[in-house]
């Protein structure tokens, strides 16, 4: 599960390895398309119809079927595309480092190999927020709308560990990013995984969802190329979160329509480092601040807790209409 302490970060899976040596006889079959990158392929599903496509980013740790529950209010007024990152269920690892860029690019020639065309509005979640900000900085003519659900800012301090109070960013060394590729190149391959994994580490699948989809989600946690895809997510994306940090935000995404989705409660406890009512006054703050990203922002509190995409996901269809709605006005009054 995509809890806020997994939204820390960034790892990496690589080699040219194909999707069957990362699932085991028993893998289900893969709800959408395997596309090929050349020497790496993503896991792509689309469905719907419409003027405009929305693209799914999960937070870190989660999957393109744990959107199930939005996609299927989603295809039904447009078209909608989840999809797993490189190392994430049916997908080979890809290139290291899991940098936002490197994310980004993958995502980029995934849709457009798909016949994906845009524009597309955005949807990120967590972890994917930051991922889709850097998205649209890369390919701004292709996103139309973006939806921001539950992310972390770049100067919000989160919980990450027992008692522990800390910025993503605070970890950033400022190595330089290197260019995003496609090839593969053998110092990308994962390391071998441990003799065994314990099967009780792995975390209860989510209740929200389908029986079909508990069962993937807790197939694929359990898969090995995850946790190395996973570290090297976590370690690049202090790195893209202190660059945000550094370098105006307010406008960066022009006048696109923008929604961003805030839990109402924070929901932290006093046994934090700092007290829970300064965190949940600086939360609030920060959230307000990301509408400032474009000059046509709006923000929604949502009575839920971070993952809105299962605990609250006729809210976040709602905003994802909303935005769509928006887009399609803004398009006619251009011609």
């Amino acid at each position: 599960m995509n809890a806020i302490l997994k939204m820390i970060a960034c790892s990496s899976l690589a080699v040219a390895l194909p999707c069957a040596s990362q699932a085991s006889p028993e893998s289900p079959a893969p709800t959408g398309k395997l596309i090929d990158l050349g020497g790496h392929r993503l896991h792509l599903n689309c469905s719907g119809k419409g003027p405009v496509t929305v693209v799914i980013e999960n937070g870190l740790g989660d999957f393109s079927f744990d959107w199930i529950l939005v996609q299927q209010r989603v295809e039904k007024f447009t078209r909608v595309c989840t999809y797993d990152r490189a190392g994430y269920a049916w997908c080979d690892p890809g290139p290291k480092p899991r940098s936002f860029p490197q994310l980004n690019l993958e995502l980029h020639d995934a849709l457009a190999k798909a016949g994906e065309r845009p524009p597309f509005i955005l949807v990120g979640h967590s972890y994917g927020g930051g991922v889709v900000r850097n998205y649209a900085l890369l390919y701004r003519s292709q996103v139309a709308g973006m939806v921001l659900v539950d992310i972390v800012h770049e100067d919000q301090r989160i919980p990450m560990g027992p008692s522990h109070i800390g910025r993503v960013r605070d970890d950033a060394t400022g190595a330089a990013i290197p260019v995003p590729r496609e090839n593969m190149m053998p110092s990308d391959k994962p390391p071998a995984p441990p003799a065994a994994a314990a099967a009780s580490e792995a975390e209860p699948a989510p209740r929200q969802l389908p029986q079909e989809e508990q069962q993937m989600h807790l197939w694929a946690e359990q898969l090995p190329a995850l946790e190395d895809a996973e570290n090297s997510q976590r370690q690049w994306s202090a790195e893209s979160m202190a660059l945000m940090y550094k370098t105006p935000q307010k406008g960066s995404l022009g006048s696109i329509p923008l929604i961003v989705l805030t839990r109402a409660k924070g929901g932290y406890g006093n046994d934090m480092e700092v007290p829970a009512a300064d965190l949940e006054a600086e939360r609030l703050r920060l959230q307000a601040s990301l509408v400032l990203l474009s000059s046509n922002g709006k923000q929604i509190l949502v009575n839920s807790g971070h993952n809105m995409n299962l605990e609250a996901p006729a809210e976040v269809a709602e905003a994802i209409h909303a935005v769509v709605l928006a887009c399609e006005k803004k398009s006619h009054a251009g011609h």
